[in-house]
């Protein structure tokens, strides 16, 4: 297995907020690269403890070959970040010093060809983060309704030519059915009027819509923002990195509205600029903290 080319986005930003000092307990609840995972068990030391979780099996398997990880006071394991808490209950930790969830891909995740992340390859439309759970999006788009399609593609894509590209999907199925991310990415062009303004490809809005619904996203992250912060010291910070409005709405009313919680950045932290030049990937990061309130 290659090594990871993911590079961590706001890390420095994160390391301020969540003041990862000799001896604390931090979980990072999307392992991905490594990258947030190395720098806070650097920060937390050998008395310390970065648990690092991931629903891909390929991060987990990544994680322990990983060479820059090594040595560095950090368990790694296969879970939801919003099931985090029976692996805490595993090794016997009642709670935490910070909680950090990255939402977005891995870069890893984009260049593997087998996966279906990116359209810039012809490889299977799968999307799922962890193929042992539920079923690929080229199934999806094999048996579901023209409407609950449209639907689907509107609610978590935002796209506003929902429909136009649904009855596309479904006419194409009958004699050449969608298997790869290219397929997909050729159709939506047809639908989806060209914009010069746009930074974005036209199927970007739909391979967001079929990701989120395979894997579940937003269900797990409300689970999460209801189940973490129990896990939380006081004073324990919790940190979320969303890209997109559907990930940073909820964040933003769940810290608003806890009564466990104490928002501690009234605007989200965005990249510096001179971190998008360096990392296209991270133009969209928004990062929210919220610190727990006394028990």
């Amino acid at each position: 297995m290659s090594s990871s080319v993911h590079i961590p986005v706001l890390l420095n930003e994160v390391l301020e907020q969540l003041s990862p000092l000799a001896g604390k307990i931090i979980v990072d609840g999307t392992l991905g690269g490594g990258g947030h995972t190395r720098e806070l068990a650097k920060a937390v030391g050998e008395t310390g403890l970065v648990l690092a979780v991931d629903r891909d099996e390929e991060a987990v398997e990544r994680a322990a070959s990983n060479s820059d990880l090594s040595g560095l006071p950090i368990k790694v394991a296969q879970s939801s970040y919003a099931d985090v808490g029976e692996v805490l209950d595993e090794l016997s930790i009642a709670a935490v010093d910070g909680i950090l969830l990255d939402l977005g891909l891995s870069s890893d995740q984009l260049e593997d060809d087998t996966r279906g992340f990116s359209f810039s390859v012809d490889g299977p439309l799968d999307l799922r983060f962890n193929p042992d759970e539920g079923e690929p999006a080229w199934r999806l788009l094999e048996y579901m309704r023209q409407d609950t399609l449209a639907d689907l593609i509107y609610k978590y894509g935002e796209e506003r030519y929902s429909r136009r590209i649904a009855r596309k999907i479904v006419e194409a199925r009958k004699q050449n059915p969608i298997r790869t991310s290219r397929q997909l990415a050729e159709l939506v062009k047809r639908c989806v009027p060209s914009d010069k303004r746009q930074q974005i490809h036209p199927a970007t809005r739909t391979m967001q819509a079929l990701r989120i619904a395979v894997n579940q996203e937003l269900d797990i992250l409300d689970r999460a923002l209801v189940k973490l912060p129990d896990r939380l010291k006081h004073s324990g910070k919790f940190a979320i990195i969303s890209f997109h409005s559907l990930e940073d709405r909820p964040v933003k009313n769940a810290f608003r509205d806890d009564e466990r919680l104490e928002v501690i950045t009234r605007r989200p932290i965005c990249p510096s600029e001179q971190e998008v030049q360096a990392n296209p990937r991270s133009r969209s990061a928004k990062l929210r903290v919220a610190e727990r309130k006394p028990l």
